[in-house]
């Protein structure tokens, strides 16, 4: 079983898929949480959850699939993080975490930047 299983039968279904322990180890929170969180209606449930992260996970998904309301909801697409190539070129240069590269390109001019960029080009030929 994967957790968008357990996500359709929240929203929709409404069946109790955590029978034994096996499906109760299949069960991921995070990922439940996070996916029941693109959905307006369903996002203080999913808070709920996530602040209350101690409790089983029989016992999340028995108020999660109690609480919210059966219905047709959309699946929206995953949000992600944008990959910035001026960031990877202070990471790659200076050796920092993506936090503190982001710190530092606040920090930095435009002329800076290319700079970085051509200490660190390999060269070479292009395709």
């Amino acid at each position: 079983m994967n957790p968008f299983d357990y996500v359709n039968e929240i929203l929709q279904g409404k069946k109790q898929l955590i029978v034994d322990d096996l499906s109760e180890k299949s069960y991921e929170p995070y990922l439940v949480n996070k996916a029941l969180s693109y959905h307006r209606d369903c996002v203080l449930f999913a808070n709920e959850m996530n602040s209350r992260h101690f409790l089983d996970k029989k016992l999340q998904n028995d108020f999660l699939l109690n609480t919210i309301r059966s219905r047709k909801r959309p699946f929206n697409k995953w949000v992600k993080a944008e990959k910035s190539e001026n960031i990877a070129c202070i990471k790659a240069y200076y050796g920092l975490s993506t936090a503190k590269a982001q710190e530092a390109l606040r920090l930095l001019s435009e002329e800076q930047l290319q700079q970085l960029k051509e200490k660190i080009d390999p060269g070479g030929m292009e395709k």
